[in-house]
């Protein structure tokens, strides 16, 4: 799926910012990186950014939006997830199909494995069989792992649902104890 090419630059580059970061102490400057593909964009601005940002107060950190014009993409991501408190994934078959989306997980997984910490959010904008994610071992990983909130579950309650995304949210960074059971 990626080269080993692909794999030591994010790994490579989630070191060397994990370690300039704790030497500088820095604070994060957003709540949530928000991974999602340009596909659920209109579900992003249309129903999620009117109830983080505008509703509930959260600062996003959005690709479209946020990331730095001339940086490389890799290099925005990397900043994107270590200059958020969480990253919150919005998942759907879109998504699952992107190359940068498929980056953008691995990254915030790496953070999750090697902080140890609450940092990673799942949000399933649709119903995906263990078949459709079979491919992406990583991902059904996590999701066997980590419970995950489910926007096609949740469309006859939203209140219940933003509550839960904002309970996540709020969630102090705790220490998980294995992320990645065998």
């Amino acid at each position: 799926m990626w080269s080993s090419e692909t794999t030591d630059s994010l790994y490579g580059a989630g070191f060397l910012y994990d370690s300039k970061k704790k030497r500088q102490g820095c604070r994060h400057v957003y709540d949530a990186f928000v991974s999602y593909n340009v596909h659920d964009e209109e579900w992003v601005y249309g129903e999620l950014v009117p109830e983080l940002e505008e509703r509930q107060g959260w600062k996003l950190c959005l690709h479209h939006r946020d990331f730095q014009l001339g940086k490389p993409i890799i290099e925005n991501i990397t900043d994107a997830i270590y200059s958020s408190r969480k990253t919150l994934c919005v998942i759907s078959r879109h998504y699952l199909q992107s190359e940068w989306c498929s980056r953008e997980i691995q990254m915030a997984s790496f953070r999750l494995f090697d902080e140890k910490k609450d940092v990673l959010i799942l949000l399933f904008l649709e119903e995906l069989s263990s078949n459709q994610l079979s491919p992406f071992y990583r991902m059904r990983k996590l999701v066997r792992s980590r419970t995950y909130l489910s926007w096609n579950q949740a469309r006859g309650n939203k209140g219940l649902f933003w509550e839960k995304v904002q309970r996540a949210l709020d969630a102090e960074d705790t220490p998980v104890g294995n992320p990645n059971p065998a």
